[in-house]
């Protein structure tokens, strides 16, 4: 299969240049509400909370702050980024240019996923000015960067095709994602829960990919690192089995 390299260059190119037209958004206010998180769970419930599992507090809690970004922004990038298109109409000049929906994907969730990868480093930069950290497997660290961030990228790109208006466009983000996210362990571990609340946070699938990443840092985990990365390639083949099946039937691309 021969691949239009200067298409997906092109709609990725794109896709970056209008990012970095709204640099304040983009940028500076996760850095923002970075420090915030960090002003008020780390000096707040950090001072009756000092450490868990050997770890500072304000430490504990770097890693789901950088997972907390990474999900909300690969999703907004990557719903946003194919909405748009469609909600102006250029979506069927591209389907009817020469690029296959494979190209088409790749380009999208590529510049989304690459967005989301670079904020996550933002944070973790942020988060060095507040707290010293060391990463005990970078390259562990990374791969769940990665993977998780086109992981949602491609949840995000089927929701910006699901989507029928800018409504329902910040509709799952705002109650399913973001609620997941702070009920996954981004704040706490979920040992310290009652133990049939601990059974109940195994059904929310952000505890594993929070708790894999935090294993990447500190060698910690509420879950077996193995299992996090199981179901976050679990997830993954969904997502991509989703975008799949949007493509080859045309839901939502030919009305």
């Amino acid at each position: 299969m021969n691949i239009n390299l200067p298409a997906i260059r092109a709609i990725y190119k794109f896709e970056m240049a209008r990012w970095g037209r709204t640099f304040l958004q983009s940028i500076v206010s996760p850095v923002i509400a970075t420090s915030l998180y960090f002003v008020v769970f780390g000096a707040a419930i950090g001072s009756r909370i000092t450490e868990i599992d050997g770890i500072s507090y304000g430490a504990f809690i770097v890693p789901g702050l950088i997972m907390l970004t990474l999900l909300t922004q690969s999703v907004a990038n990557a719903s946003f980024g194919i909405y748009f298109p469609r909600f102006t109409g250029t979506i069927y000049e591209l389907l009817s240019a020469p690029i296959s929906p494979f190209e088409i994907v790749v380009g999208y969730v590529g510049a989304a996923a690459t967005k989301s990868i670079l904020l996550g480093l933002v944070i973790l930069g942020t988060a060095w000015f507040f707290v010293p950290l060391e990463i005990a497997h970078p390259w562990w660290m990374v791969g769940f960067l990665v993977l998780t961030a086109v992981t949602f990228s491609l949840l995000g790109f089927v929701i910006g095709l699901w989507a029928d208006g800018f409504e329902q466009l910040q509709l799952v983000p705002l109650l399913i994602i973001t609620p997941l996210t702070f009920l996954g362990g981004t704040f706490y571990s979920i040992d310290i829960l009652p133990p049939v609340w601990q059974t109940v946070s195994l059904f929310n699938p952000v505890v594993y990919l929070v708790s894999g990443f935090r294993w990447s840092f500190f060698e910690i985990a509420d879950v077996g690192v193995g299992i996090s990365v199981a179901m976050t390639l679990f997830f993954l083949c969904v997502c991509l089995v989703a975008v799949w099946w949007i493509f080859k039937t045309g839901y939502r691309l030919k009305s």
